[in-house]
């Protein structure tokens, strides 16, 4: 079946650096567009950051965009999401997803378009 792993969570002063990862299983990794959401204690699971297929096309939400990085390696079935200057407002459980109803260059930033999801990863960052 499929598996989507993810890791690298933790706990990290505000200004910190952190990389995530997801491991794919299971699943034509290329044929999926990849992404990641996060849900804050009290809050909806928001859109973060997608990567298309191909990696060709990336989109960041507003919050993120500057601080985070999303990559992929079709190769390994990973996904990476590096995120720099974090803030206390960072602070969720980090969920990888896949969609695989998609072309080449489509990336969603709505969650109901994901058929896969990891378990989540806890990002902590301390003020």
């Amino acid at each position: 079946q499929v598996q989507l792993v993810e890791s690298g969570g933790g706990l990290v002063q505000t200004g910190g650096s952190l990389r995530l990862s997801c491991a794919a299983s299971g699943l034509i990794f290329s044929r999926n567009a990849m992404g990641w959401f996060r849900q804050a204690p009290g809050k909806e699971r928001e859109f973060v950051a997608v990567i298309s297929r191909n990696g060709v096309i990336i989109r960041y939400a507003e919050a993120v965009k500057g601080r985070f990085t999303i990559s992929r390696d079709n190769a390994e079935n990973t996904m990476s999401l590096q995120m720099n200057s974090l803030k206390p407002e960072d602070t969720a459980v980090y969920y990888c997803a896949a969609d695989s109803q998609v072309g080449s260059y489509s990336t969603s930033y709505d969650a109901s378009s994901y058929d896969y999801w990891g378990q989540g990863t806890q990002v902590t960052v301390s003020s």
